[in-house]
């Protein structure tokens, strides 16, 4: 798990952020880096969604709103400590503010691959966590001789 971190942080995934995130996380609340970052996927599906949207509109491409989704996308990014995808946001901001329809496509694009890559690696630093956890918590029971 251990190791897994590290390779995010030094890939530039994530940042400090997301120590800060599981300091918040104790015995009353054992999932609550998981739980908060469930939210955060299941917000940016949907905002993927809208802005894939907008950008198919054939007649008014509506950059001002894209910026909107754009602002709370990266500010949910920065909150779980998601570096690289704060970095894409900015670049795809960029773009809206030069009312740039290609640099916003590759944006996207750019978007959805980080997108799938933090959910990917942050899904299997959960299931090693997970599995560390029940391996804490097993008792073998002490045989009588």
């Amino acid at each position: 798990m251990n190791h897994l971190l590290s390779f995010l942080f030094h890939q530039g995934v994530l940042d400090e952020q997301f120590l800060h995130l599981q300091q918040l996380q104790d015995e009353t609340s054992p999932n609550f880096v998981s739980e908060v970052v469930n939210i955060y996927f299941h917000e940016s599906e949907k905002l993927l969604r809208n802005l894939r949207t907008l950008l198919m509109e054939r007649e008014y491409l509506d950059y001002k709103k894209m910026g909107i989704h754009l602002n709370q996308f990266m500010g949910s990014s920065s909150s779980i400590g998601a570096k690289r995808m704060s970095n894409v946001c900015v670049a795809f901001r960029v773009a809206t503010e030069q009312n740039n329809r290609a640099g916003c496509f590759r944006a996207l694009e750019m978007l959805e691959h980080e997108y799938c890559y933090l959910k990917n690696k942050l899904h299997e630093l959960f299931q090693i966590e997970q599995q560390r956890a029940l391996a804490a918590g097993v008792r073998y029971p002490v045989q009588n001789e």
